[in-house]
Protein backbone atom coordinates (compact mmCIF):
# COMPACT_ATOMS: atom_id res chain seq x y z
CA UNK A 1 0.00 0.00 0.00
CA UNK A 2 1.31 3.40 -0.98
CA UNK A 3 1.46 6.17 1.59
CA UNK A 4 -0.44 9.30 0.71
CA UNK A 5 1.55 12.49 0.52
CA UNK A 6 0.60 16.13 0.80
CA UNK A 7 0.42 16.19 -3.00
CA UNK A 8 -2.29 13.50 -2.88
CA UNK A 9 -4.41 15.61 -0.57
CA UNK A 10 -3.97 18.68 -2.77
CA UNK A 11 -4.93 16.65 -5.83
CA UNK A 12 -7.96 15.27 -4.01
CA UNK A 13 -9.18 18.82 -3.48
CA UNK A 14 -8.56 19.65 -7.15
CA UNK A 15 -10.55 16.57 -8.17
CA UNK A 16 -13.44 17.57 -5.90
CA UNK A 17 -13.39 21.08 -7.38
CA UNK A 18 -13.46 19.62 -10.89
CA UNK A 19 -16.41 17.40 -9.95
CA UNK A 20 -18.33 20.34 -8.49
CA UNK A 21 -17.55 22.41 -11.57
CA UNK A 22 -18.79 19.61 -13.86
CA UNK A 23 -22.04 19.42 -11.90
CA UNK A 24 -22.52 23.19 -12.15
CA UNK A 25 -21.83 23.35 -15.88
CA UNK A 26 -24.16 20.47 -16.59
CA UNK A 27 -27.04 22.65 -15.38
CA UNK A 28 -26.85 24.45 -18.73
CA UNK A 29 -28.08 21.31 -20.53
CA UNK A 30 -31.73 21.99 -21.37
CA UNK A 31 -32.86 18.42 -22.08
CA UNK A 32 -33.60 16.75 -18.74
CA UNK A 33 -32.78 13.24 -19.92
CA UNK A 34 -29.50 14.36 -21.50
CA UNK A 35 -28.58 16.16 -18.27
CA UNK A 36 -29.26 13.02 -16.22
CA UNK A 37 -27.18 10.89 -18.59
CA UNK A 38 -24.35 13.43 -18.49
CA UNK A 39 -24.36 13.51 -14.69
CA UNK A 40 -24.42 9.72 -14.61
CA UNK A 41 -21.45 9.58 -16.99
CA UNK A 42 -19.51 12.15 -14.95
CA UNK A 43 -20.16 10.23 -11.74
CA UNK A 44 -19.14 6.94 -13.34
CA UNK A 45 -15.85 8.43 -14.57
CA UNK A 46 -14.98 9.78 -11.14
CA UNK A 47 -15.91 6.47 -9.48
CA UNK A 48 -13.87 4.53 -12.02
CA UNK A 49 -10.77 6.57 -11.22
CA UNK A 50 -11.35 6.76 -7.48
CA UNK A 51 -8.52 4.41 -6.51
CA UNK A 52 -5.72 5.99 -8.52
CA UNK A 53 -2.60 6.72 -6.48
CA UNK A 54 -0.04 7.76 -9.09
CA UNK A 55 0.31 11.53 -8.85
CA UNK A 56 1.25 12.03 -12.50
CA UNK A 57 -1.74 9.99 -13.69
CA UNK A 58 -4.09 11.94 -11.44
CA UNK A 59 -2.71 15.27 -12.68
CA UNK A 60 -3.10 14.11 -16.27
CA UNK A 61 -6.70 13.01 -15.68
CA UNK A 62 -7.54 16.37 -14.09
CA UNK A 63 -6.15 18.33 -17.03
CA UNK A 64 -7.94 16.08 -19.54
CA UNK A 65 -11.17 16.44 -17.56
CA UNK A 66 -10.93 20.24 -17.56
CA UNK A 67 -10.19 20.30 -21.28
CA UNK A 68 -13.15 18.04 -22.06
CA UNK A 69 -15.49 20.10 -19.89
CA UNK A 70 -14.49 23.27 -21.72
CA UNK A 71 -14.92 21.54 -25.04
CA UNK A 72 -18.30 19.86 -24.49
CA UNK A 73 -19.93 22.02 -21.82
CA UNK A 74 -18.78 25.59 -22.35
CA UNK A 75 -19.84 27.96 -19.62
Amino acid sequence: MQHLTLKHFILKQRVLNLYRHAIRVSRSIQDTQARKETLSFIRAEFDRNRHLNDVSVIEDKISVGRRELRRYLPY
